[in-house]
């Protein structure tokens, strides 16, 4: 069997180093051909000395003396850094599928010259689709390029829909924790920090991504990509809060019944199959244990105590370059939050004005898409600043 070759484009992070532990419990079916990452030179050089790639990419350039020297003893392994290197080595020639799991807006550049260049895209940097749900989608039809969800949400709809035709979908159900505020007044959200928002009840994530969580705005992005994987109207996407975060996701069909997917919060098993699709491989890991569990619990969420959820269906709804504008005005107001620069109920305000102040384009092309990013962007930061 041809090993497959894999492209991680975010080889440091939670989902990156995942998808490590993935490919070396399956070194016969898949190699690694190239490992990015942003700035942690360390990490990546370890990496890189155990898997041995083609290449590397640093996309923070200050960090490429650094990495060079670490790998200064291992002459097969080339070094490259800066944007337009991770936007150029997802087309080499031997790669058959790339991991999309870096974080943010960054991510989607690498990913669209991957589709042309009709790499498998495992998709976890969620906000590609969220800014360009369309334009992706367009092109992955149009080079007949297949995209497969790594999100543990929606995979578990992909793997509820195996058998079903996709026009038998009546609604999409997508579960999340809800986070460590769920239970909080208004008045307690407004002295919540960092570091409190840091301590998921359930999963394991990068910082950015636990504070999404957190303001429930990652549950909207999952919102607005499940519309473009599936097929499917945001009105047919019902949340659900699961504390438990035992059922990962599902689907209602027409005929009223109800397909979910269960498992440990483990985001192995969906790296897994995004690679193997349609095989189903063995994975060493902890098992769900049924018996042990007391109770599967399931409440609608509270707009108003995470009004970001709101944010990102109003988005969706308003099409066109919204979704863009939600996604770089939370980027910033994100980042301002880790580093104590707003409050927690500052974000939603923030990028709810910054919706309203950047300007509507209901056909967006590529260009204009990085230009709304970069407008929206600088709004949100005059925001911040202006409520100092």
């Amino acid at each position: 069997m041809k090993k497959q070759q894999i492209c991680i484009l975010g080889s440091t992070g939670s989902i990156g180093t995942q998808a490590l532990d993935v490919v070396r419990q399956h070194r016969d079916r898949y190699e690694i051909y190239c490992l990015t990452a942003h700035r942690q030179v360390e990490l990546l050089a370890q990496q890189a000395r155990e898997f041995q790639p083609a290449a590397v990419v640093i996309a923070d350039e200050t960090r490429y003396e650094a990495l060079k020297a670490l790998l200064a003893d291992a002459p097969d392994i080339k070094v490259y850094a800066g944007a337009a290197a991770l936007e150029q080595i997802v087309t080499a020639d031997p790669i058959d599928m790339v991991l999309a799991a870096m974080v943010g807006f960054a991510g989607l550049l690498p990913t669209i010259n991957a589709i042309k260049a009709r790499k498998k895209i495992c998709l976890a940097n969620k906000e590609t689709l969220v800014v360009a749900g369309q334009l992706i989608c367009d092109l992955a039809r149009q080079h007949h390029v297949p995209i497969l969800p790594v999100d543990s949400e929606h995979s578990a709809i992909f793997q509820s829909l195996v058998g079903d035709a996709d026009a038998s979908i009546e609604k999409i159900l997508l579960t999340c924790s809800g986070g460590p505020f769920r239970h909080f007044t208004p008045g307690q959200l407004q002295h919540v920090t960092a570091a409190d928002a840091l301590k998921h009840p359930t999963w394991s994530m990068g910082d950015k991504i636990t504070i999404d969580s957190a303001t429930l705005m990652n549950k909207g992005f999952e919102v607005i990509e499940a519309k473009w994987l599936f097929g499917v109207e945001a009105s047919q996407i019902e949340v659900l809060i699961h504390p438990q975060s035992i059922v990962h996701s599902g689907v209602q069909f027409v005929d009223g019944s109800v397909k979910v997917q269960l498992g440990v919060p483990d985001m192995r098993p969906p790296i897994q199959y995004a690679f193997s699709f349609p095989e189903r491989l063995s994975l060493k890991g902890e098992r769900l244990d049924l018996f042990a569990q007391q109770k599967l619990e399931f409440f609608k969420p509270d707009m108003q105590r995470f009004p970001c959820l709101g944010l990102a269906y109003e988005a969706i709804q308003r099409g066109g370059n919204m979704p863009c504008a939600l996604n770089a005005a939370n980027e910033v107001v994100n980042e301002a939050f880790r580093n104590n620069r707003c409050a927690f109920p500052d974000m939603a305000r923030t990028i709810e004005a910054t919706m309203a102040k950047t300007a509507f384009d209901a056909l967006p092309s590529l260009e204009a898409l990085l230009q709304t990013d970069a407008e929206a962007r600088g709004i949100a930061r005059g925001l911040l600043g202006a409520t100092k």
